[in-house]
Formats: C-alpha cells, sequence, structure tokens
C-alpha cells in the first residue's frame, strides 16, 4: 500500500493548527486506568469510531518517538509517531504518513488530569492542516466533528469506567 508523507508536526501544532477540535470529559477513574485503556490495541476500536485496528510497531514501553499503524474506515492506514508520552498525565502523537491524502498534517493530544477520588479530566484535542482554505464547509464541518469527538470521548469513558468497576481498581 503506498503510503504519502504528512509533515512532521510538534507539539506547538496544537496552538498553531489551522484546524483544531477540543472536548473534554470528567471520568470515574484514575489516570493508569485511562492509560491502560490507551495501551489496548483492541479498545480503540470500541470508542474511535473509525479506527478497524492499531498495530504497535515500536514495542513498549511507549516513550517520545514510539511508533504504530492504525487502520480505519475505507481503508485508510496512518503511520503515527508519539510526541509526547508521559504515563498518566499525556500522550499525543501525530501521522507520519497516510494511505489517503487528505491532510496535510494531523495531530491528537490527549492530557490526563488527575481530579483524586478515582476521578480525572481528560482533554481531547484534534488538530490538522487540510491544506484547504477555511469556508463555509469548515463551519458546517466544525459543530460536526466537535459532536463525533464528543460522543467517542463518551464511549472511550463508557469503556473506561466499566473496566474500572468490574476490577473495583482505583476505589
Amino acid at each position: 500500500m503506498t503510503s504519502l508523507p504528512c509533515d512532521k508536526v510538534g507539539l506547538d501544532f496544537f496552538d498553531s493548527a489551522p484546524t483544531l477540535h477540543r472536548v473534554e470529559r470528567e471520568l470515574a477513574a484514575t489516570p493508569a486506568e485511562v492509560f491502560a485503556a490507551f495501551l489496548d490495541a483492541e479498545a480503540w476500536k470500541t470508542w474511535a469510531v473509525p479506527i478497524t485496528r492499531v498495530e504497535w510497531t515500536s514495542g513498549f514501553p511507549l516513550e517520545v518517538g514510539s511508533t504504530r499503524t492504525v487502520h480505519m474506515w475505507g481503508g485508510v492506514v496512518a503511520h503515527e509517531e508519539f510526541l509526547a508520552y508521559d504515563e498518566g498525565t499525556r500522550m499525543a502523537f501525530r501521522f507520519n504518513e497516510v494511505s489517503r491524502k487528505a491532510v496535510r498534517a494531523f495531530a491528537e493530544d490527549y492530557q490526563v488530569t488527575d481530579l483524586g477520588g478515582g476521578r480525572c479530566r481528560v482533554v481531547w484535542t484534534m488538530a490538522m492542516d487540510t491544506g484547504r482554505r477555511a469556508g463555509v464547509g469548515a463551519r458546517l464541518v466544525d459543530p460536526v466533528m466537535r459532536v463525533g469527538l464528543g460522543h467517542m470521548l463518551g464511549r472511550f469513558a463508557r469503556l473506561v469506567e466499566s473496566r474500572s468497576a468490574s476490577t473495583g481498581a482505583g476505589r
């Protein structure tokens, strides 16, 4: 399968990307439980709707520079590299290559704040540069993206909270 290069953006892309979507949610789970779900390749398929398969390609433990390949609907395959990995607080990655040219640059950032008492807040930021000027289409797509991301973060919360409840962890 052909892979097309994406711009190799850094963490500053989350401040400068032409398109940013950010959602957040409080979870009845600990940061450790959240990160256990992040590391579970099978879990991504259950909450991140477009994902059909995740392959860790650089092994564990994860660190800055770690890689994975993500397969999505429509045969889209993205090769990702981690820009930040701080167990329990932050995980960010970018697309290095993608099988279809839909974006010039793409990155995601997950920041987790421990609220104590077995609760935490997850802030998910998606940043992208499609290479096209924002116009009327963006004004229509942006609210739909926000709702979609909020829906997926809700699915993630239910997954993590159900795992937490079944193990009694963090209580």
